[in-house]
């Protein structure tokens, strides 16, 4: 009788040690799992709100939504730049990035609209001239677009630069010139590139 309780004990203490085990293992695949979870959902936010923090190189659903939140959040804004602030970092050697912007038409009329995208001035080093800087554009840099009165462009336009690996570091302010009917339309608004070692 007395063997049968030893080994009742040595039984349950067996499983006490397997199930301890068992739980250790549970809980070692769960902060696994949590582990990666929380990493791949902090790549999926980084690639979602990327170009809020810096160039665009296409315009997606994404970039459409953020400027139609834009122009909701003032309804007399004739033009608006995304991202934002107005202002890009890219590096030497980058191709086919930059910004997007769209237009609305605040008049009662359909109309064409045409803009112009040129450098205006440098703080590079060795006296980049605004020309040299105008190279560094590669596509939007001039457009013409029919806009149904009182609404916003279909498809923002994108405006991207490739620099080359032998430009200098330094800010390029760029000068935006939107007409509507052979008229200035509302102000010039400028954007900056900042050039950026790689």
């Amino acid at each position: 009788m007395e063997w049968v309780l030893v080994e009742v004990f040595r039984y349950i203490k067996m499983r006490r040690k397997k199930a301890a085990m068992e739980l250790t293992m549970g809980t070692m695949v769960t902060i696994v799992l949590l582990v990666m979870v929380l990493i791949l959902g902090g790549y999926f936010v980084n690639q979602i709100f990327f170009s809020a923090r810096g160039s665009v190189d296409q315009i997606d659903t994404a970039v459409k939504n953020e400027i139609n939140k834009l122009f909701a959040e003032d309804e007399t804004q004739k033009v608006v730049f995304y991202p934002s602030s107005r202002r890009i970092e890219l590096e030497k050697g980058v191709v086919g990035q930059g910004f997007a912007f769209a237009i609305r038409n605040t008049g009662t009329e359909a109309d064409t609209f045409t803009y112009n995208l040129e450098a205006q001035e440098t703080d590079c080093p060795n006296s980049l001239s605004a020309t040299a800087a105008d190279g560094y554009l590669a596509l939007g840099r001039t457009g013409t677009i029919q806009i149904p009165a009182g609404n916003i462009m279909e498809n923002p336009r994108l405006v991207t630069f490739n620099i080359p690996d032998t430009a200098p570091p330094c800010t390029i302010k760029y000068i935006l010139t939107m007409q509507k009917g052979g008229q200035l339309y509302g102000s010039t608004l400028d954007f900056d590139v900042a050039i950026k070692s790689g």
